[in-house]
């Protein structure tokens, strides 16, 4: 949504590729967006598609990272909460509410978790230029779309995303 959550995902993982640290990027088999993280500044970094988090359960690494968090089940947290009790760093990243403005489950799960460290990224929004858009309005022909859709709506054209302020934000 342009608020550089992926940018800071790539920035943070980088590094990574000069060290000695193991590590593991994932990212949920629904994005069928893009094959890999990438930011509008240009760049991008590989990251394996799964279905669920339990799949990271089986391979190891010192630090693992998962981008579109909030396209994965409310149950995956619990393999989040498997690593971090094992004492896997984990670096997540994606929208926390839906079109509606409410917080997806695995996020509040997450929250649950007692993060060390949240870091919000706030897009422009796109409506009034303010630089605090908070949610994410869903649109269809031009008129918002306020109920009546799954929280995780596809990437395929059918529908218009745009980062919008509490002010411009219509609800239900």
């Amino acid at each position: 949504m342009k608020s550089g959550k992926s940018f800071e995902m790539i920035s943070h993982f980088m590094p990574l590729n000069y060290s000695n640290i193991s590590f593991g990027i994932y990212q949920p088999d629904k994005n069928i967006r893009d094959e890999n993280i990438w930011s509008r500044n240009g760049v991008s970094l590989v990251a394996q598609k799964i279905k669920s988090l339990d799949e990271i359960l089986k391979k190891r690494g010192e630090v693992v990272g998962i981008n579109e968090i909030h396209m994965f089940e409310e149950k995956d947290a619990d393999a989040i909460a498997t690593l971090l009790r094992s004492g896997v760093k984990v670096v997540v990243s994606g929208l926390d509410t839906d079109y509606r403005g409410k917080m997806f489950p695995i996020i509040k799960r997450l929250f649950e978790l007692s993060p060390k460290r949240v870091d919000y990224k706030r897009a422009v929004c796109e409506m009034c230029k303010n630089p605090e858009a908070v949610y994410t309005q869903v649109y269809r022909n031009g008129t918002p779309i306020l109920e009546g859709l799954p929280s995780i709506l596809p990437e395929d054209g059918t529908y218009e995303y745009r980062a919008l302020c509490r002010r411009c934000f219509k609800s239900a």
